[in-house]
């Protein structure tokens, strides 16, 4: 057996849960992908030693026996990137699942070249011209019916010359829409998943990327492009934060994974996204998002590419000249099977079993984020949102800490905040975003020179009370100054008037930047009117005898859009706060 069949073909000698060793195949190269057995298993090469190599597999790998066949395919792990990529469920390899709505069982049959996908009939309708002169990202026509924004076929990387024929009408994914030079170029391509996409440069200046939260877009902002990681523990409110973004973010393309999640949990974000109603194109938002799920009942190696399928994905519409944004939920999974695999491999553990590469892992995940121009011209983003499922809660286990160094923002979920029903419990002491002054600038040129100023009001509001509710605990809150009282009285009324949102209500749901502007600025108005009135001798708890209510009511009694209306309001209360002076 330790030389290569006349079919090509190795033989398997060793199965231990994903980890396979095979030989007989002198000629196989590092990450080629090879087919295991009757049931054609995926695996990958990790290792090689002569003609001896140890595969990772991506499927479940029971009934595989030694001395089944290994074929190689002679290609790295790529998706097929097309056509009917919206609004549909893959696995982590970008298989089509099922398409009954909420069923999410792997269909191994089902795979990215099976007939049934490539067959598939696309009206192509081209917008070059035959005998243009056409370089890499140039667009050589459109698809309709391919989701809720317009797929563009576009010349693949490294490849230049001039437009010899295009097709028009019904086309199969598999089939030539145009011929460049003398490459035929198919609706569908594949792209090896580990490998980013080219672009021709980084974009320099911040662009917010706006996620519908009011706590995320006015206190810890995330530019288009980036990178951020919502670290929490069970019971925190991650999914749900995480379901509120992909459903509201201002984003061309969403592309939720949901790695090593439950089921249920999947399941809620198929119904929410196909229910919810795109106020862009007025049909369903699940028709610009692309759903990659590998749940925890599936195979765990999966879990480790099903992140960069995603990315790839998001690269691939980012090349189309959108904005996509990667939303994936969670990364503690997916590094809980790099651990797995590593452990079979008896390679020497780091801290707390994890494989000693984790960090540099992390950072080829987290790095594939950013705001290019693409090889087309067009400036087009990939933004990655990751949650991190610290065990216990334990925020300085190796995920958590490794994951801080690479992200640009921080959104820290808090137990107690979240056990006090204040969601998106995200801790106003723990999160960062390391942006907000480059986008402060940016919403000055865009007319809002004050959002900078009312950001670090807030976050110095937030600060004190922390300070003076320390003091009140040993003193009591009637001891304290009559400003420390305010200071007090403030916070609340900027955590339960502004930071807290109802992702249940029709009106608070989603916040616009505009509403949440107006909402913070009536907020610290009324909080400096309050100091105000104590420093003209006001007593304290006169002030604190006033019904709040109509303020902070406001996030509820008006529209999303609604920021007139919550201005509106902020000034009737002040008006009726001044009335005590």
């Amino acid at each position: 057996m330790g030389g290569m069949s006349p079919d090509g073909t190795g033989r398997v000698t060793r199965i231990n849960g994903p980890l396979v060793e095979v030989q007989g195949l002198p000629g196989l190269s590092m990450l080629e992908v090879l087919a295991l057995g009757n049931e054609r298993i995926a695996a990958q090469a990790v290792s090689i030693s002569g003609s001896r190599a140890t595969l990772q597999a991506y499927e479940y790998t029971g009934g595989l026996r030694a001395g089944d066949v290994a074929e190689p395919t002679g290609r790295q792990l790529s998706a097929l990137l097309g056509p009917g990529l919206l609004g549909r469920v893959f696995d982590g390899l970008l298989r089509p699942l099922s398409t009954a709505p909420l069923w999410l069982s792997a269909d191994r049959q089902a795979a990215t070249d099976d007939p049934a996908v490539l067959d598939e009939r696309w009206l192509f309708r081209p917008t070059a011209r035959l005998g243009d002169d056409v370089g890499p990202g140039a667009v050589l026509g459109v698809v309709a019916g391919a989701g809720a924004v317009e797929f563009r076929v576009l010349v693949p990387p490294g490849l230049h010359g001039t437009v010899h024929w295009l097709a028009e009408g019904s086309v199969r994914a598999a089939d030539p829409a145009a011929r460049v030079g003398d490459t035929d170029v198919p609706l569908a391509q594949p792209w090896p998943v580990h490998r980013p996409r080219p672009f021709r440069e980084r974009l320099a200046g911040a662009v917010p990327l706006h996620t519908g939260q009011r706590v995320l877009d006015l206190l810890f902002p995330l530019p288009r492009g980036s990178a951020a990681a919502v670290p929490g523990g069970f019971g925190t409110g991650k999914t749900l934060l995480l379901q509120q973004i992909a459903k509201y973010s201002d984003a061309d393309v969403i592309i939720y994974v949901g790695c090593g999640e439950r089921g249920n949990e999947m399941s809620d974000v198929l119904d929410g996204l196909s229910q919810l109603e795109d106020e862009r194109t007025g049909g369903r938002l699940i028709d610009r998002t692309v759903i990659i799920a590998n749940t925890s009942n599936m195979p765990m190696m999966a879990r480790e590419v099903c992140i960069d399928t995603g990315v790839t994905v998001a690269e691939f519409f980012r090349d189309m000249g959108y904005d996509a944004v990667v939303i994936a939920d969670s990364t503690s999974r997916w590094a809980e099977a790099l651990r797995e695999f590593a452990n079979r491999n008896g390679d020497l553990p780091a801290e707390e079993g994890y494989p000693a590469n984790l960090a540099s892992e992390l950072a080829s995940f987290y790095e594939r984020a950013g705001r290019v121009r693409t090889l087309g011209g067009p400036t087009a983003s990939v933004t990655v949102i990751g949650a991190v499922s610290p065990p216990g809660g334990d925020m300085s286990e190796p995920v958590t800490t490794g994951t801080q160094r690479f992200v640009r923002s921080l959104w820290l979920l808090d137990r107690e905040l979240a056990y006090s029903r204040h969601y998106p419990a995200v801790s106003w002491r723990g999160s960062f975003a390391r942006d907000a002054e480059e986008l402060g600038r940016w919403h000055a040129d865009q007319g809002d020179p004050g959002w900078i100023g009312r950001r670090a009001r807030a976050q110095l509001l937030l600060a004190d009370a922390d300070r003076v509710a320390a003091l009140a605990e040993i003193i009591g809150a009637g001891s304290l100054p009559g400003h420390e009282q305010m200071v007090l009285l403030g916070a609340r009324l900027l955590r339960d008037g502004v930071l807290v949102q109802n992702a249940l209500s029709r009106n608070d749901g989603y916040c616009s930047a505009a509403k949440g502007a107006a909402l913070l600025q009536a907020v610290l108005d009324t909080v400096q009117a309050c100091q105000d009135l104590v420093g003209r001798g006001v007593p304290p708890a006169r002030i604190e005898e006033m019904d709040f209510t109509p303020l902070l009511r406001l996030r509820e009694d008006t529209g999303p859009d609604d920021a007139d209306g919550a201005a509106r309001g902020g000034a009737d209360f002040l008006r009726t706060l001044q009335e005590l002076a």
